[in-house]
């Protein structure tokens, strides 16, 4: 069983011992459910049935593992799926007695598949990449979500001015694309900080293009044929420089 279901069964398991308490959930929960975990919330999903903490002596609720993942996968179908609490009553019990948890389609907007394309064929940008004109605008909590990355990432890509949203708080294909690679940069070490080196290359190449398309009557058709050959020459003089 893989997904937000994996860990969601009831049963302890073995050679987990630890146990927290309700506030000690609360600190785990809160930063992925802002706003949605509480208390009293915690005490109605007992109340519900969908939740059994152990309880001590004194009365004291305590939780395992297990316990917190089943929260965990509870909170995650009401957020993103808007399941009611009776249909997740069902998928848990059916998941106590064994069995997989049923298959759950996006119920969101999704992102289309032309925005997710940032090179050519050869590996290099593609004249799609700089030709490509849409009214795709994408919230930040949409953007974070497609990028599959954290909100530090983010804000730290736009303190370096890799990306900057619109005067109404949304993103574009580009900057989809501009988190996208930065994410896998960052699965090498390059922190958001280093990649100001970059933005500063390309703000300096693009005055230089600038400077080329000034006065031409032509320079909206010319205009991405210059953008794609200054990006691959970007491109092939850094894979030269790692070969010397």
């Amino acid at each position: 069983m893989t997904g937000p279901a994996a860990h969601a069964h009831r049963a302890h398991p073995e050679g987990s011992a630890e146990r927290f308490n309700i506030g000690r959930v609360l600190d785990i929960l809160a930063p992925e459910f802002p706003g949605m975990i509480s208390i009293s919330k915690i005490r109605l999903l007992e109340e519900d049935g969908l939740i059994a903490p152990e309880r001590t002596p004194a009365g004291y609720r305590k939780f395992s593992d297990a316990d917190v993942e089943r929260m965990r996968y509870i909170l995650t179908m009401q957020r993103d799926y808007q399941l009611r609490k009776s249909i997740i009553a069902e998928h848990l019990d059916a998941m106590d007695r064994g069995l997989e948890a049923p298959a759950i389609a996006p119920i969101v907007p999704t992102v289309p598949e032309f925005a997710l394309r940032t090179d050519g064929d050869d590996g290099l940008p593609g004249e799609e990449l700089f030709e490509r004109r849409d009214n795709l605008r994408l919230s930040r909590k949409e953007l974070l979500k497609v990028a599959e990355v954290d909100e530090e990432l983010l804000a730290g890509l736009e303190s370096a001015k890799i990306v900057t949203s619109s005067h109404s708080g949304h993103f574009t294909t580009d900057d989809l694309a501009l988190v996208r690679t930065a994410r896998q940069l960052a699965d090498f070490g390059f922190h958001a900080a280093a990649l100001r080196v970059f933005r500063n290359a390309a703000d300096r190449e693009a005055d230089l293009v600038r400077q080329a398309l000034s006065g031409r009557r032509d320079s909206d058709e010319v205009g991405t044929e210059l953008t794609v050959l200054t990006a691959r020459l970007h491109g092939l003089l850094l894979k030269s420089s790692l070969r010397d």
